[in-house]
């Protein structure tokens, strides 16, 4: 599989999943020819951002980061404008910026509510929105969606989380059907449980529960999503769009 020369954005890009998938389209680092220009909007670790930047810059890429709000969408506009500058043009978008604020329902605060909506669906709609812009001037483009297993079977203490990825899913297919015709594709990936800062919060007790009802019985890795993001911006996937991917080891089917 080939990815030579795109133009990538994709946010929540310095830690986890993130990180593995601007690692995989700048670096290449599976064995495929994917060396794109990669930028990464974050709203974390400033230091963090910067030593993916000074790492990844050793290699044949561009790598710029900005620093945003996803949820707004204002900036998600600006945001977008100066990546599309910086990088000259724009091919392919990754929504993967994501937040949990778990808890049961009955003890869930609206706050918490609203922001997992607003951060991990409103993002996706304020960047899609921004970049299908020169995706359709120049009729092609890759949008994929990271999205989540439980937004496919829901889990406890997670009703927040399940609606924003359910609803990515949903957004995901109506968009599909809109861009097609333009020649723009428009999947989500929907991990199951990936090794990253929330499952290394797990006792052994909770880990070996939970690897138990995955038929490959162990974790994914934020490299198993990348390599999958991967093949869905390739050349390979040219046919695929509308499609909700599970990761997961199995555990959905």
């Amino acid at each position: 599989m080939n990815l030579l020369n795109k133009k990538v954005i994709v946010t929540g890009g310095t830690r986890g999943i993130g990180k593995a998938i601007v690692t995989e389209l700048a670096n290449g680092t599976y064995g495929n020819s994917f060396i794109s220009d990669v930028a990464f909007v974050y709203n974390s670790s400033d230091d963090q951002a910067q030593l993916l930047v000074d790492e990844l810059s050793k290699g044949p890429a561009k790598i710029f980061a900005f620093k945003a709000d996803v949820s707004s969408y204002q900036k998600a506009q600006e945001t977008v404008e100066s990546a599309i500058e910086k990088l000259g043009g724009l091919d392919i978008l990754i929504n993967n910026a994501g937040i949990t604020r778990d808890n049961l329902l009955l003890r869930m605060e609206e706050s918490d509510f609203d922001k997992v909506i607003d951060v991990n669906l409103k993002s996706v709609f304020n960047y899609t929105k921004a970049a299908i812009k020169p995706m359709i001037k120049q009729r092609s483009g890759r949008i994929i969606n990271i999205t989540s297993v439980v937004g496919l079977i829901g889990n406890a203490g997670q009703a927040n989380y399940s609606a924003s990825k359910a609803g990515v899913i949903g957004f995901t297919k109506s968009i599909a059907k809109e861009l097609a015709a333009r020649g723009i594709t428009v999947n989500a990936i929907a991990p199951g449980f990936i090794e990253t800062e929330m499952t290394e919060k797990l006792n052994d007790k909770q880990k070996e529960a939970l690897q138990a009802i995955i038929p490959m019985k162990r974790f994914g890795t934020p490299e198993d999503i990348a390599k999958v993001v991967g093949f869905l911006c390739s050349d390979a996937a040219d046919y695929i769009t509308g499609q909700v991917l599970a990761v997961d080891g199995g555990m959905v089917m």
